[in-house]
């Protein structure tokens, strides 16, 4: 059997996911992978390059590389209540608070990122927009270097404590117009892939979920704690039970459906 790249980011929903498959937990089938860790808008740039075998990539990126890569059934991320949050730091000398919504200065995770599809969704007129890795969009909102930014990933459980306000859930808000789960990211394979591999693939992915919901919720296994050093284990606990649920297992037709809503939009609403 080859060696196949596989990129998924270091979050602990994406280790809890592929602990199994990656560490040899489960019969892989002679299959082996070589492991990249890398933010979700770097998978998603190798992705429109075609760099890896397979790779997790944001759903927004899904219409670029459609022509290159197969959509696998499990591993992605898709649910209710799961979506990006816009924050802000609050402004006592501004009506409400906010920002003037028309010309502020809004940092996003990426410009290939789910969470930047749908403040465009929410957020049209927006244009000033700083595009950083996530996990530095808390502090540039802090800062004042923008005016709010949208959050992703464990941010969602730590933006409050540091004295930032919510004010738009971008999920909720695609949830409400659509009526349909949000779908932030999935699982690709490059079609140069056997499509039996795919297949056998897809299929063990799908049996590293299920070994992860069996034996990884009393003690969190090493290799998600490696990669989330700076988080507490109630955060990723947190992170995980949001992240990760029966969609991760089998999007189904119901994750399809909201897959295609979100294809849909994209042509009119990213510039």
């Amino acid at each position: 059997m080859p060696e196949f790249e596989i990129g998924f980011s270091p979050c602990p929903n994406d280790t809890f996911i592929f602990d199994a498959l990656v560490n040899h937990k489960i019969d892989t089938k002679g299959y082996t992978f070589k492991v990249y860790l890398e933010d979700v808008q770097t998978l998603n740039e190798w992705a429109i390059a075609g760099k890896l075998a397979l790779s997790k990539i944001s759903y927004g990126v899904w219409p670029l590389v459609k022509n290159k890569y197969s959509l696998l059934n499990s591993g992605g991320a898709l649910g209710k209540g799961v979506g990006p949050l816009l924050i802000y730091k609050e402004d006592k000398n501004k009506i409400g608070g906010k920002p003037n919504a028309d010309n502020m200065r809004v940092a996003i995770p990426g410009v290939n990122t789910t969470a930047h599809l749908l403040f465009s969704l929410a957020f049209p007129h927006v244009t000033n927009k700083e595009f950083l890795v996530f996990n530095d969009i808390e502090e540039a909102v802090l800062s004042g270097a923008v005016d709010a930014g949208v959050i992703i990933h464990e941010n969602r459980f730590t933006y409050a404590s540091k004295g930032l306000s919510k004010w738009m859930d971008l999920g909720t808000y695609f949830e409400e117009t659509y009526n349909a789960p949000i779908p932030l990211g999935g699982i690709i394979a490059r079609n140069d892939i056997d499509p039996n591999d795919i297949v056998n693939i897809d299929a063990l992915i799908k049996e590293s979920v299920a070994y992860a919901f069996k034996n990884s919720y009393d003690i969190l296994p090493d290799y998600i704690k490696l990669h989330s050093q700076e988080m507490s284990e109630e955060v990723m606990r947190q992170h995980i039970n949001l992240y990760v649920n029966d969609f991760t297992m089998d999007m189904g037709d119901t994750g399809r459906k909201a897959i295609a809503q979100l294809e849909k939009t994209y042509s009119s609403i990213v510039k």
